[in-house]
């Protein structure tokens, strides 16, 4: 049986299985906080990687945006065979790790900032999510990045084809922050009550929905109705800030967790670019402190990756 996450240290991540990571997640009743970092670029403290800040800074769960399965890098980091990336990331920081992988077509129209072009190894292929389960990954997020083109029918179909290939072993979590450059999928039409039925009977464990107040239309009534029906179908959510919100003032941070806490999520997540490649710090231990409360982020902060 798992410990809740808030209880649990690197020895008890290190052994968790899927159905543990699942299992401890629920047991902490919305208090989870995951952060989206970026690996592939000049990490804010130079020689410290962006997902090791992240975790000194209260994170209980690490997302790794544009990681490439078959270029893996992440600045940061001390030299490495590149297979062995993720589990020194694993080894330094002591948390359960995640990538994002998109399912985007190979003619998509894409419209976009360079900053977010495409690579191979982050198509959210079958042979990628193997490389993924190689590598050490926890569990991976099919979403898409800004003006990608990635749509809700091209992430079901690949849950299913996710669900065959790796989901006995990595947690599968999928949903869009933001439209992702398909404007028929914007606002309330990002995340749908039979998106989620579809995607929960494709294989996903996890719902990944905008959090209230960071794309227009998601209120925290909407919110809570998505996040009621993906708890109905048997999976947990994540409400994720992605509209480059998690660079806001502090006050709107906890506005934005107090609304998630209400709305019901069982995960917390702050998106990537306070500054670009992670959230601002302070806001990572503001949104954590206003879920959870003092004790339980000093707590995360202060437990040595050696227990």
């Amino acid at each position: 049986m798992a410990k809740r996450m808030l209880d649990c240290c690197a020895s008890d991540f290190a052994q968790f299985t899927k159905a543990d990571l699942l299992e401890s997640i629920q047991k902490s009743e919305g208090r989870v906080i995951a952060c989206e970092t970026i690996g592939s670029v000049q990490p804010l403290l130079g020689n410290v990687t962006n997902a090791e800040f992240a975790a000194s800074m209260g994170a209980d769960i690490l997302l790794l945006n544009l990681f490439d399965v078959q270029q893996p890098v992440i600045h940061g980091l001390p030299p490495v065979e590149p297979g062995e990336t993720i589990r020194l990331l694993k080894k330094l920081t002591g948390r359960p790790i995640g990538i994002n992988l998109e399912p985007v077509a190979d003619d998509a129209e894409i419209e976009t900032d360079p900053m977010w072009a495409m690579s191979a190894g982050r198509h959210a292929t079958v042979e990628n999510a193997l490389r993924a389960k190689k590598l050490g990954i926890d569990f991976v997020l099919l979403t898409g990045n800004p003006g990608v083109g990635v749509t809700n029918t091209a992430i079901e179909q690949t849950l299913r084809r996710f669900k065959e290939a790796v989901g006995d072993s990595i947690v599968l979590a999928a949903g869009k922050m933001h439209a992702a450059g398909i404007l028929s999928e914007a606002a309330e039409n990002i995340m749908t009550e039979q998106d989620i039925a579809s995607f929960v009977e494709a294989g996903a464990d996890i719902i990944l929905l905008p959090a209230p107040g960071t794309v227009p239309g998601i209120t925290q009534e909407y919110a809570q109705r998505l996040i009621t029906c993906a708890h109905q179908h048997g999976a947990l959510t994540i409400t994720s800030i992605g509209t480059s919100q998690e660079g806001a003032d502090t006050d709107t941070i906890k506005r934005i967790a107090l609304m998630c806490k209400m709305a019901g999520t069982d995960i917390h997540h702050l998106g990537d670019t306070g500054y670009f490649g992670m959230a601002l710090p302070e806001n990572i231990m503001a949104y954590s402190i206003a879920v959870r409360g003092v004790r339980h982020t000093y707590h995360r902060m202060a437990c040595s990756i050696e227990r």
